[in-house]
């Protein structure tokens, strides 16, 4: 241990941050996507129109079955091939590392939202939505001003706590080269041949911000206990 040298931290900080702040915002933008496409997916999972309860049943227990590291690759190499079948392009299409990042996570995760929002419209009373039809309401429009903010507000912390998971998650994005905090760190383990530093100050800033947020969720969750 004493041939450690975290002086490497130090001289390669800016280069860190940059991939924390990329590993941030993929973060926050798969989780906001995959909030509004998981509301629409709970939505259509609980439509009496059968044909699209099915399809959006499908397409939630095939993404929850599938390991998210496969299904990076499959979009990342896969994907542009069958482009490629389907417009007769030389080619295969060029999607990108970044994009295929964003585009696989937003898709991945909506299936998982779609399960917490779909429970949390289920906690609401079904005499709700009846009195917004008393009230002149539509379905949508009930769903939209009575049901999803309650559900929102029950299922917060539940949120939240998929984001924590979803932001442990971006890591595997380096696995295509994309220089997000890991990815950052390899990087320079492999260049500056430091791979116990580097790897043990991924895992400390990990753990910090994960327990910080994981403390900040369970009190959110309960002062929402207090005022249900």
């Amino acid at each position: 241990m004493g041939d450690l040298d975290f002086d490497v931290v130090r001289r390669t900080w800016p280069y860190l941050l940059t991939g924390l702040q990329y590993t941030v915002q993929l973060t926050v933008v798969a989780a906001l996507g995959g909030t509004f496409f998981g509301t629409l997916l709970a939505m259509a999972r609980l439509s009496s129109f059968k044909p699209l309860a099915m399809t959006a049943a499908g397409y939630v227990n095939l993404m929850r079955s599938i390991p998210l590291l496969l299904v990076i690759f499959w979009f990342y190499f896969l994907l542009p091939v069958i482009l490629q079948s389907i417009t007769g392009s030389e080619r295969p299409v060029n999607i990108g590392a970044d994009r295929s990042a964003y585009i696989t996570f937003i898709m991945f995760e909506a299936a998982y939202f779609c399960e917490i929002m779909r429970a949390g419209i289920q906690s609401i009373s079904k005499g709700q939505v009846g009195a917004g039809f008393a009230l002149g309401l539509n379905y949508w429009q009930s769903m939209r001003y009575i049901i999803l903010p309650q559900a929102f507000r029950n299922m917060l912390p539940i949120l939240l706590t998929q984001t924590i998971v979803l932001f442990q998650d971006v890591s595997l994005v380096s696995l295509l080269n994309v220089t997000d905090f890991v990815g950052a760190s390899v990087k320079i383990a492999q260049r500056d041949s430091r791979v116990v530093e580097m790897y043990l100050f991924v895992a400390i800033v990990y753990f910090v911000l994960c327990f910080t947020l994981s403390s900040l969720v369970k009190r959110l969750q309960k002062r929402i206990a207090i005022i249900r």
